[in-house]
């Protein structure tokens, strides 16, 4: 089920999925006349874009290869995408060979080298992970052990931030923000797809949250994507009640798909005191 919804005409699936998004007035074009679908038509993009409209309807149909870079671009440009959405779009019109795929996965490697849980484990006061584009939490420190979820004691499937959001009954109370965490994760693992269709392990994750979750469901059929930087995060403890916090991203070097996420507060603000308090604890 799942290998269906990630790779079943993909590129066709995403350009309807985006077109529909687009008002005809912010594309330039007349708004008269009645309109039997949301966004631009068929005819429409091709146009801006230069495409006949029948190369324009073979690729939506999956049955026109290799789109150039330019064609791609334009296409961007016409149906407004920023840098990460541009970035799924040549994915998808480049997919990887089945062949290859699980060679490359394989390849990827998620083991960490021990320095680099080290430098984790050592950021003193503000919690840390490094995980994969697939939400899996690969290492942590003990503050985000103490304020995100208890890594240490959790089986390994489990240390996955995908399954915490959607499957885990009480994701709502720790996670106050946590429509907006449900569509950004679910647009990084849209991101993570379009890279790598044949995952076996992102396949599966994909299909035990799609049969898990109705809002999965329905946010993976709107195609949005996410590549996470930076942002606001509201966490709720149970000891320390709401604590707001900012994140910044970074990619770890050597790994294309691992990112460092550090988790700070405002100084002097409640929230620092709350992670001091927490910290305070984690360190004993």
């Amino acid at each position: 089920m799942a290998d269906t919804i990630m790779i079943a005409n993909s590129l066709g699936d995403y350009l309807r999925a985006r077109r529909a998004l687009v008002a005809p007035a912010e594309a330039g074009l007349p708004t008269t006349g009645r309109r039997r679908v949301p966004g631009l038509r068929r005819e429409e993009v091709a146009e801006l874009v230069g495409l006949s409209t029948d190369y324009y309807v073979r690729l939506e149909q999956g049955r026109a290869e290799h789109p150039s870079d330019e064609v791609l671009d334009a296409l961007s440009r016409a149906l407004r995408l920023g840098s990460a959405e541009r970035a799924h779009l040549h994915d998808l019109a480049r997919p990887p060979r089945r062949a290859g795929a699980a060679a490359a996965v394989t390849g990827r490697g998620e083991a960490l080298r021990p320095a680099l849980r080290q430098v984790v484990e050592a950021v003193p006061n503000a919690p840390a992970v490094i995980m994969n584009d697939r939400n899996d939490v690969l290492a942590w420190n003990r503050l985000a052990a103490a304020l995100i979820a208890d890594f240490p004691n959790l089986a390994p499937r489990e240390r996955n931030m995908a399954r915490r959001i959607f499957l885990d009954p009480d994701a709502r109370d720790i996670h106050l923000d946590w429509d907006e965490a449900a569509r950004t994760t679910v647009g990084m693992l849209r991101m993570a797809a379009g890279r790598r269709p044949h995952d076996p392990e992102l396949v599966r994750l994909i299909g035990e949250l799609s049969l898990g979750s109705d809002t999965f469901r329905k946010l993976w059929a709107g195609h949005h994507v996410h590549e996470k930087t930076h942002g606001p995060k509201h966490f709720r403890h149970p000891a320390v009640g709401e604590v707001m916090l900012n994140y910044e991203t970074f990619q770890v070097p050597g790994a294309a798909h691992h990112l460092l996420v550090i988790y700070t507060a405002q100084p002097g603000s409640a929230a620092e005191e709350a992670l001091n308090f927490l910290a305070s604890f984690a360190c004993r």
